[in-house]
């Protein structure tokens, strides 16, 4: 029996490689699979946990469409929808936050790294936004929801909501429990200049990241220009934790090519680095560049965009619409 699939990207604009071998890469793989139903939301409502341009918000949607459908998402076997215009989202999430307990939300590590130290001035949403994200992914009944470390903690979350929804109303399994797809390999892609950071568009340095639109000289000025140490390519994958840039570029390559770590290992073991950097560069923009020439084609036919946009939000509302009526009725609305 094919997966009932839930996953969400927040439309920051400049999609870089960390989102495509993150999660992108991945999304496709489970679109392709004729077994799984695939829902893929553009989380605008998270978004705006901290402040937004609005004209660039709604540009970054558009652009984040652009990618998922350059990247290989078919629009008409799978879903694509933004999270705003289905009103179920915003109304799940207040009930189940009177569901949620604050000791849960209390233990939400990213709300401590993202706050940093002045926590007093985040927004009430920064800090509640897991509920939404267990909204979102229990409206669907998913089974299945991939996650990267950074999220395993939230889902974890949805599913303790879910489960003391369903034991407060005395109703089985009318909350679906979803199930982690967790990446096991190179779900974390760090950046170019900085082995132990997350390759991040926040980061001042474009020359820390490959974007999604990035051209073939860029994406080899940038791995040329990547941060590597003096000695040769590791002889062995022990090697790869005191040698953070040297196993975060392995880690890309692997990813590219659909192997292990170990082997990538094994075919540049002693080399040079330029010589493995050539090679990495051509894996790169063989699969990027065609990514970045859709995109930037797309992004010229907003009104095709819209179109993709309106389409999923009339097959999520199907779906979302029918779920929220009936947590209503159940609360006692």
């Amino acid at each position: 029996m094919g997966k009932k699939i839930f996953s969400g990207v927040q439309p920051t604009g400049n999609l870089h490689l960390g989102n495509y071998l993150g999660a992108i890469k991945n999304f496709v793989n489970l679109d392709n699979d004729n077994d799984n139903e695939c829902i893929f939301c553009v989380v605008d409502l998270h978004a705006i946990t901290v402040k937004q341009d609005p004209k660039e918000l709604r540009n970054n949607i558009r652009e984040t469409v652009a990618t998922f459908l350059a990247s290989g998402i078919n629009p008409i076997k799978s879903i694509i929808f933004n999270q705003s215009a289905v009103a179920a989202h915003a109304e799940g999430a207040w009930i189940l936050s009177c569901v949620a307990r604050m000791g849960w939300l209390n233990r939400m590590t990213q709300f401590k790294e993202k706050a940093g130290k002045d926590k007093e001035k985040a927004s009430i949403g920064l800090y509640s936004y897991p509920v939404l994200m267990a909204a979102d992914i229990l409206l669907y009944d998913a089974t299945h929801v991939p996650v990267g470390d950074d999220q395993k903690q939230h889902l974890e979350l949805c599913r303790d909501i879910a489960q003391k929804f369903n034991n407060d109303f005395k109703l089985e399994n009318f909350l679906k429990v979803p199930e982690p797809l967790i990446q096991k390999e190179f779900s974390r892609i760090m950046s170019l200049k900085d082995g132990t950071k997350k390759m991040s568009k926040s980061e001042l340095s474009d020359l820390s990241r490959i974007n999604l639109t990035d051209s073939k000289d860029q994406i080899i000025n940038k791995i040329k220009k990547a941060k590597t140490d003096p000695l040769p390519m590791p002889q062995d994958i022990k090697e790869l934790d005191e040698r953070l840039e040297a196993k975060n570029l392995l880690g890309i390559y692997s990813s590219l090519t659909n192997s292990t770590l170990q082997n990538s290992v094994k075919s540049f073991a002693g080399k040079n680095f330029s010589e493995f950097k050539v090679r990495l560069g051509d894996e790169l923009v063989n699969k990027i560049e065609p990514i970045s020439n859709e995109i930037k084609k797309l992004l010229g036919d907003k009104n095709f965009l819209d179109k993709i946009l309106l389409d999923g939000v009339e097959k999520a509302n199907n779906i979302a619409s029918k779920k929220i009526k009936r947590i209503k009725e159940i609360v006692g609305f």
